[in-house]
């Protein structure tokens, strides 16, 4: 392994180290669930991304010069279903609070009546 591929891989794990970082702590303090959503979704995917990339740079100068390709699969499908998945569990908490609206809306036109 050359000086620049060990460079690229030290880099990326740091790299990927802050991103998944900044995501948790984001995880941890935003205040409801749709600001939450944000710490995973985005800057721990970045984060991942970041190991997978280096590790797919490590093994490939490492082995027999060729590409790694379990990491660039994991990558592709990680890139892909993440935002799916944030999408679908935003819309499934708009949906339920939409829910909880209605209903304290019927409770108070119930009670104006009484």
């Amino acid at each position: 392994m050359n000086a620049l591929s060990e460079a690229a891989v030290a880099a990326l794990i740091v790299l990927g180290a802050l991103f998944v970082l900044l995501g948790s702590i984001g995880l941890a303090r935003l205040p409801d669930f749709l600001t939450r959503l944000h710490g995973p979704t985005k800057a721990t995917t970045l984060g991942v991304g970041a190991l997978l990339l280096a590790s797919a740079i490590f093994f490939s100068s490492r082995e027999n010069g060729g590409i790694s390709l379990h990491e660039l699969a994991i990558l592709f499908f990680l890139f892909i279903t993440a935002p799916v998945t944030a999408h679908l569990l935003a819309k499934a908490a708009l949906h339920r609070q939409a829910r909880v609206d209605d209903r304290r809306r019927q409770g108070e036109e119930a009670s104006k009546e009484l």
